[in-house]
């Protein structure tokens, strides 16, 4: 039996052979690196979200602002944001795609981890990863050819806190063998998806993570990646990945290349989303950032004619 069946956020998400949608913060289109980030237009759609068959809400974690990146994301802070957004939902799995571990230090990324899963419910899907902008390892000191081995280090720190009562984990960050970390998770775990490769092997990903967070990429290359993780272990992991969507009025609009996704309508976004599903993809986080619509008007055609086919799990069945 899968270790997280029980866990409310992965159970809403996940299950082998299907595929969920998802939405990532901010939920607005924007010109720029900055949204609006009007908070109660935010939680008024996160609410929305719930209501309708989205499988789960995605935050980021961008601890700063670099003009030539092009988005800062949701702009708050992902712990804080997550609790915000914990208290103004009861259903819908919260995740961070991704939270930058090189950055944090792991003890207090696991306390995070789990109090937000704690005060959530238990939805909370972590996403981790390396980070991959050159300004924010010289701000926080951090060598970045050491953000493989620091990444690993996180994993293992993470994992073995929740696990165990007042655990002796001894790494180049960590020397802990009087305390212990507090609240556990009741599953004493954290469904961890890895973003990208990280810095580490697909081997190493296969075996160290609880599935694997990746970008979008053709079919066939997708699918020969999720076929060759899979074939080195023997439970079943999700696969996600993120796709930026520009919705058009035209239905049948042919999908026409933007960054990381495509402005389609809605018959071909539905077409290409079971193809994702047949190559093994689990779930998929759409971004509206690109979008020429009003965002509510968007999330509202989704849920009625997209999401039926791909709606989120409830009680181990489709809603």
């Amino acid at each position: 039996m899968n270790q997280f069946a029980q866990h409310k956020g992965y159970s809403r998400m996940f299950q082998e052979n299907r595929l969920t949608l998802g939405l990532l913060f901010p939920l607005e289109s924007y010109e720029g690196s900055i949204p609006e980030m009007d908070i109660e237009k935010q939680m008024k759609l996160a609410k929305r979200a719930e209501e309708l068959n989205f499988a789960a809400l995605f935050v980021r974690d961008v601890p700063l602002h670099d003009p030539t990146f092009g988005d800062v994301g949701q702009i708050y802070d992902p712990w804080v944001f997550l609790g915000y957004l914990a208290a103004h939902t009861q259903n819908i799995a919260l995740g961070t795609a991704s939270v930058i571990l090189t950055l944090r230090h792991p003890l207090h990324v696991a306390k995070a981890a789990a109090s937000i899963d704690h005060l959530s419910g238990e939805r909370l899907i972590l996403g981790v990863a390396t980070g991959d902008r050159p300004i924010e390892f010289p701000a926080f000191s951090i060598d970045p050819e050491e953000r493989g081995a620091l990444f690993q280090e996180a994993v293992s720190v993470m994992k073995k806190a929740w696990a165990e009562n007042f655990p002796a984990i001894r790494s180049p960050r960590v020397d802990l063998s009087h305390g212990d970390l507090l609240p556990k998770p009741r599953l004493s775990d954290i469904p961890m998806l890895v973003t990208g490769h990280s810095s580490q092997s697909i081997e190493w990903i296969a075996q160290n993570s609880d599935g694997w967070l990746y970008y979008p990429r053709n079919i066939k290359f997708q699918a020969e990646l999720i076929q060759h993780w899979r074939s080195l272990t023997d439970q079943f992991k999700p696969f996600s990945q993120s796709l930026y969507v520009d919705l058009t009025e035209d239905p049948n609009h042919r999908p026409v290349p933007i960054h990381l996704g495509f402005r389609i309508g809605r018959n071909p976004l539905i077409e290409f989303l079971h193809l994702l599903k047949n190559a093994g993809v689990n779930h998929v986080m759409i971004n509206l950032k690109y979008g020429h619509r009003p965002v509510e008007e968007v999330i509202e055609e989704l849920d009625e004619e997209v999401l039926p086919h791909f709606p989120a799990f409830t009680g181990g069945q489709h809603r």
